[in-house]
This record gives C-alpha cells, sequence and structure tokens, in this order.
C-alpha cells in the first residue's frame, strides 16, 4: 500500500438549510488501500460520499483526487477520472440483464455496444455474478443487486472505488460470501473506501478507520483501536455507554481476580 493519497479532502463542509450535515472534515486515501468510513445513521457518511465524488458542492474545502482540484466536479467528469461511488439503495435497470446493467458502467470507456458487453462478462466473474449474465435484473435476490451495483461501479475502469453499504440487507451468509469480493476488488489494484455498519468486515478488510458523528470526524485508527475508543462506543451507543461499559469490565475483572485468589 502506498503512502500517497489518491484522494485527499480538506476542510469539506455542507450544511442544507439549518442542518450541518458535515463540518470540517479532512482526511487522506492512501493509493493502494482497502478503508472505512463509520458513524451512527445519520452521521453524514453518504453525504460526505456525495462531496467526495461531485454529486454535492461543498459550501467550503478542497477535494483533490490525484493531486487535481475536483472540488464540486460533475461526477461523470470525476468518473472519466477514476473516481467511482456506488449507492446505499441499489436500483438496476430491472427490465435489463445482468449483463447489459454491467455493460452501462462500461460504456464510459467503450462506446461499442459489442465491446461493452464482453468486458462486462470479466467484471461478472470478478465480482461472482458469470452465472447469472442472462438473468433479468428484476429476478435478483438484494444480494445479487448489491453485487450488480458493484460490478457497474467496477466497468467504469475506477481508481478509486467508493462503497456505500455494499453489504446493507444482506444475511450473514451473503455478508460472508461478500466479503472475499471487496477483498478481491482491493487485491485487483483498486483503491477502495467503504462505508459500512456490519463490524464484521470492517474488522475484517478495513486497513484504516474514520468515524463520523454529527458531521464530524471524532477517531481514526485501525479497527481495533476505533472500536474500543469511549468516544466512538458513546457515539454509536448513546451517552454514558462508554463509562457503564468500562465500569462494567473493570467490575467483571474483579471478580475474576477475586475468585482466583480464593481459589
Amino acid at each position: 500500500m502506498s503512502t500517497t493519497p489518491l484522494l485527499k479532502i480538506d476542510g469539506i463542509s455542507k450544511s442544507f438549510g439549518g442542518l450541518r450535515a458535515v463540518h470540517n472534515v479532512s482526511l487522506s486515501v492512501p493509493s493502494g488501500s482497502l478503508t472505512a468510513l463509520i458513524g451512527p445513521n445519520g452521521a453524514g457518511k453518504t453525504t460526505l460520499f456525495a462531496l467526495m465524488s461531485g454529486f454535492i458542492r461543498p459550501d467550503a474545502g478542497q477535494v483533490l483526487f490525484a493531486g487535481q482540484d475536483i472540488t464540486g466536479q460533475a461526477p461523470d467528469r470525476n468518473a472519466l477520472l477514476g473516481l467511482t461511488r456506488t449507492f446505499q439503495i441499489v436500483q438496476p435497470f430491472a427490465a435489463q440483464t445482468v449483463r447489459e446493467n454491467i455493460a452501462v458502467g462500461a460504456h464510459l470507456h467503450l462506446p461499442k455496444r459489442a465491446a461493452a458487453l464482453h468486458y462486462a462478462d470479466g467484471i461478472a466473474r470478478q465480482v461472482g455474478l458469470e452465472a447469472q449474465l442472462d438473468k433479468l435484473a428484476s429476478d435478483l435476490t438484494v444480494a445479487g443487486r448489491k453485487r450488480v451495483e458493484m460490478a457497474r461501479a467496477l466497468a467504469t475502469r475506477p481508481r478509486l472505488l467508493l462503497l456505500d453499504e455494499v453489504l446493507a440487507g444482506l444475511n450473514p451468509q451473503e455478508i460472508a460470501e461478500m466479503i472475499p469480493v471487496v477483498q478481491g476488488v482491493a487485491n485487483s489494484g483498486v483503491t477502495v473506501l467503504m462505508i459500512e455498519h456490519v463490524m464484521q468486515a470492517v474488522m475484517s478488510l478495513a486497513q484504516h478507520v474514520w468515524v463520523l458523528a454529527q458531521g464530524q470526524l471524532i477517531a481514526e485508527g485501525n479497527p481495533q483501536a476505533v472500536t474500543s475508543n469511549p468516544a466512538v462506543v458513546e457515539a454509536y451507543l448513546g451517552h454514558g455507554t462508554a463509562e457503564r461499559l468500562r465500569k462494567a469490565a473493570a467490575q467483571a475483572a474483579a471478580q475474576v481476580a477475586s475468585q482466583g485468589a480464593k481459589a
């Protein structure tokens, strides 16, 4: 993993009326990394993705991609540069096949239909959809639609892929099957930044984690350090929870020590 940032955001802020959705957020995503952005519901994570990718223009701050200022630049132009995102609510073209859906992304670089459809076959193999290429998107399970969403983004040939809750709505088996797919994308050379609530995935995949709460970064570091941070526990579980957990752990440790002494 390179330490050179592929994506760098500096002091990004965005408000909607009186709601401050993102406030003065700065972070750098190293080239070749697989990192995660976590936080409670309503923390501003998806808004931050929209600011990074050009779907929303920030009120303040700067977005740099591969050293180029892309602040407020249109998403299609960012995609041409290699910055692509998925969406939490997947909406494939229901009347089209899996192959045709993936080819939509491939058309960014392959204008001819035959070439785009052929390219889609290779992407389908990468995400485990090769057996469903001729199936209509409307006939897919939620897990299948999630894979199509990822595949369509991968077909744009991204350098950086922003994954917005690609595991949301999946059952435990589907999550276990999707985790190596995400890892495989990163292993192929694509830099990945994922928004995720499934901590199993964050702990097993992410090399570095940022935590957003109420529009502001409150912690960052490796997954183990971040998930044991009292401020992070507090943000997820509510006021006083971190202290209660700390006291409970201390009491449990004292009880174990007492029983050991008696033995």
